[in-house]
């Protein structure tokens, strides 16, 4: 059974999601690290990342199947005072032996769901184009507003937006 929580800060969840960051730049998932991953500087990212989510300028979800983190998203809310209606969704994030089982789609439905009750009714993104979930994404609603070049160098980044509907 999939159950989708929000995280908090203690040794085991942040061993569980730097695990979680490295496999995932390890298999080329663009998420603004580069491989090879320092388990040190995974760590470090989530314990600050985690406390940030404490202080309610972001939402770290995790996917847990049978007690085990098996993906996991971020929600910031922590956006300028000229957009306090946007949200932004980053480090989206399976285990490679889930994938292709729902788990990031119900992390997504989840982000969503927290976001519209946190007041948002945009959502912003980004992805890579090469090898990145631009069709995930497009399939739950996201639109592509625009594309940068050489980000990082040599590769193309997609940003893409949802407008959020009320439950």
């Amino acid at each position: 059974m999939l159950e989708i929580v929000a995280l908090r800060a203690t040794p085991e969840v942040i061993a569980a999601l730097s695990e979680t960051l490295i496999e995932t730049v390890a298999h080329g998932g663009s998420v603004s690290f580069m491989h090879p991953l320092d388990p040190d500087v995974a760590a470090a990212f989530w314990t600050r990342s985690l406390a940030a989510a404490e202080t309610g300028g972001r939402v770290v979800l995790g996917a847990l199947e049978d007690g085990e983190l098996v993906g996991t998203v971020t929600l910031h809310l922590d956006c300028p005072p000229n957009q306090p209606h946007r949200g932004e969704i980053a480090k989206m994030m399976t285990r490679i032996s889930r994938r292709g089982r729902g788990v990031a789609r119900a992390l997504m439905v989840e982000a969503e769901r927290i976001a519209r009750e946190r007041g948002r009714t945009l959502l912003t993104l980004d992805t890579a184009v090469d090898q990145g979930a631009g069709p995930f994404y497009e399939k739950l609603g996201y639109r592509v507003f625009g594309t940068l070049e050489n980000h990082p160098a040599g590769h193309q980044h997609y940003f893409m937006t949802k407008q959020l509907t009320s439950p």
